[in-house]
């Protein structure tokens, strides 16, 4: 744990100063909740590491920093929308955080781009200065720019700088949300492990706040020369020689040219328009927009601006996954793309994407629907397209009587495809649980099957694209309450014997009490005792929409 205790004091330098290392005015800490936070590093799960950097941290801060909390995914599953300002920016907040990020849950999406859009809002970075520290595993899985509102963000704030940790992602992920960062004025982070972590957090703002510099001494006059440019080197990516640049966000990584054949020393990045000054020499550009790469060899001067046009030899495809034809997006339709060489599958709702030219197969999915097209993709083609998956939609629930009262607890759904197998068997399509649950179905004939303890009802129902099916299930069933002093367990048998003198088991539990869902009709209940009284048998009667209330001596 020392080496968690280190990382945790560098991070509350990264929380309480800017990048320069001087005391931010307001701090918002975003924290991603997703459900990728179970994955474990070094055999612990991240979201466990972040609770106890956040707890360790926060006792370290200056009781007058005014520290905020805010989180993504905590609350919903497949929600866009499930962003919360837990903790507002306040002095003392340290103690309220901890509590927060202890209770949490971790199982949403991934709306990165929007949480950072709503925590500067809330820092009113337009009137004030204002930092974000944003902590994520993962990408944006809401269709969000995060390079884009880096820009605007910068563009249209007084003094608004966003820091971007990525916990866990690969040096290819964090490409692609290191501009967030950059155009803000900001710092990367990559921390693939709990030391990595510790090492860059100490990197990036332990160090001291540099020392004024002395007042120089006035220089003589230099002697003239040729004027020197503000920037040497402005490269470009194209899809195809001389054709269009792309929509999508295009990394240019600059390398010393060892003359080998090979990539020598990295000397600097940059994503999009942008222009570096680098001194005289040779150099290996690089650059990179989705899955297509091209680099190009250049001499520069100090003196010469040269703008390179890198050939990605690509095409350029941007998908919109829809439910129906007309529908609006859905952003829970997961977009799997394949192409030459690879495949990228964490785009949800929309996705555009440069790719390699060749065969390119898309495939979008959304509850049981899937819809594949193949494409032959030629270098500067550009394709915007909507593909239908052609589903419509169940909404399920289940009552005790028909009209009466909602199951809310123990419900579980099982959607079957009408029509039965030789054997008589139906095959499963999907499942779930809870109440109001909601289901993505291809059109046709469906059983919809709900167990709630020891009741199972089914209801037949159809599908039709674009259009959503309520399917309400009636248990005809009641809630049967035992209290049962000294009992170690029950038994809920059918009261009417077989030809055998047998009773059919319904259901059991252990302990002195006990509730369950019951179908409506005559029961026996058996009580165990503890000791050496003899079991009891109790007969009752079940009505549908009621409770009963039994207790046991």
């Amino acid at each position: 744990m020392a080496g968690l205790a280190r990382s945790v004091a560098a991070a509350i330098l990264l929380l309480s100063m800017t990048t320069f290392g001087f005391a931010a005015n307001k701090v918002i800490i975003i924290l991603d909740a997703s459900g990728s936070m179970w994955a474990q590093i070094d055999g612990k799960p991240k979201l466990e590491i972040a609770r106890e950097s956040l707890r360790t941290v926060l006792q370290s801060v200056p009781a007058d920093d005014e520290i905020g909390f805010m989180a993504y995914g905590h609350r919903t599953k497949g929600s866009c929308d499930d962003i919360e300002l837990i903790v507002p920016p306040q002095a003392g907040s340290a103690s309220a955080i901890s509590a927060a990020a202890d209770s949490m849950k971790f199982l949403g999406k991934t709306p990165l781009t929007a949480a950072v859009k709503q925590a500067a809002e809330a820092l009113k970075y337009t009137e004030d200065k204002a930092t974000v520290v944003l902590i994520t595993d993962g990408l944006e899985t809401c269709g969000g720019d995060p390079c884009a509102l880096g820009k605007e963000l910068k563009e249209s704030g007084v003094d608004f700088t966003a820091d971007v940790v990525g916990f866990g992602l690969t040096a290819d992920e964090g490409k692609q949300i290191a501009c967030l960062a950059e155009n803000t004025g900001g710092k990367y982070i990559q921390a693939s492990d709990e030391k990595a972590l510790q090492d860059a957090l100490v990197e990036t703002v332990a160090a001291p706040a540099p020392a004024p510099a002395p007042i120089p001494e006035p220089a003589p006059a230099p002697a003239p020369q040729a004027a020197e440019l503000d920037y040497n080197l402005i490269p470009t990516a194209l899809l195809k020689e001389g054709g269009q640049a792309p929509k999508s966000d295009v990394f240019f990584e600059i390398f010393k040219d060892d003359a080998k054949g090979t990539g020598g020393e990295h000397v600097d990045y940059g994503y999009n328009t942008v222009k570096f000054k680098l001194a005289a020499g040779n150099y290996i550009v690089v650059a990179t927009s989705g899955a297509a790469r091209a680099e190009q060899k250049v001499s520069l001067t100090a003196d010469k601006a040269t703008e390179p046009a890198l050939n990605l030899n690509a095409a350029e495809i941007s998908i919109h996954a829809r439910p129906a034809p007309g529908a609006d997006v859905d952003r829970a339709a997961q977009i799997t793309i394949a192409y030459p060489g690879g495949t990228s599958d964490a785009n949800y709702g929309e996705a555009r994407s440069v790719v390699p030219t060749g065969e390119t197969k898309v495939t979008v999915s959304l509850g049981a629907g899937q819809v594949s097209e193949t494409m032959q993709l030629v270098a500067g083609q550009v394709v915007d397209k909507d593909m239908i998956v052609g589903v419509g939609k169940a909404k399920a629930n289940a009552f005790y009587t028909q009209g009466g009262e909602k199951a809310g607890t123990d419900v579980s759904w099982k959607v079957y495809k009408a029509a039965k197998k030789l054997d008589g068997t139906r095959d499963q399509v999907t499942y779930a649980y809870g109440p109001d649950s909601q289901f993505d179905l291809p059109p046709g004939d469906y059983v919809m099957g709900v167990d709630v303890q020891a009741v199972s009802a089914e209801q037949p129902f159809s599908v039709t694209v674009g259009q959503m099916t309520d399917v309400n299930v009636t248990l005809n069933a009641g809630v049967l309450a035992v209290d049962a002093p000294g009992a170690d367990g029950f038994k809920i048998y059918e009261a009417k014997k077989n030809i055998q003198g047998e009773r059919k088991q319904v259901t059991y539990a252990y302990g002195e009490k006990m509730q369950t869902t019951l179908a409506a009709g005559d029961y026996v209940l058996v009580t165990n005792f503890t000791t050496d009284k003899a079991d009891k048998e109790t007969p009752f009667t079940m009505k549908a929409g009621e409770r009963n209330e039994l207790t046991v001596q």
